[in-house]
């Protein structure tokens, strides 16, 4: 197991690791169909769509956890 205080890294790993993968998925389907290579074009997005958003999410995280601060009654 991962030690706790590695939690946001492994939060964003995750969450970029997921959502670059359905979001390249679901855009390499629109722009080019669901052609022979689909596997190859979506992979290959895939990859250059984690290595962009891992670190967007670590960069954003914390300014969106300040929005849901302000926007969300607290308890």
């Amino acid at each position: 197991m991962i030690a706790h205080k590695y939690q946001p890294i492994v939060f964003a790993f995750f969450m970029a690791l997921l959502m670059s993968c359905l979001m390249s998925l679901v855009i390499s389907l629109f722009n080019v169909g669901l052609v022979d290579n689909i596997i190859q074009i979506w992979l290959h997005a895939w990859l250059f769509a984690f290595v962009v958003a891992f670190p967007a999410v670590m960069l954003v995280a914390p300014l969106v956890r300040r929005l849901v601060a302000r926007v969300v009654k607290p308890q």
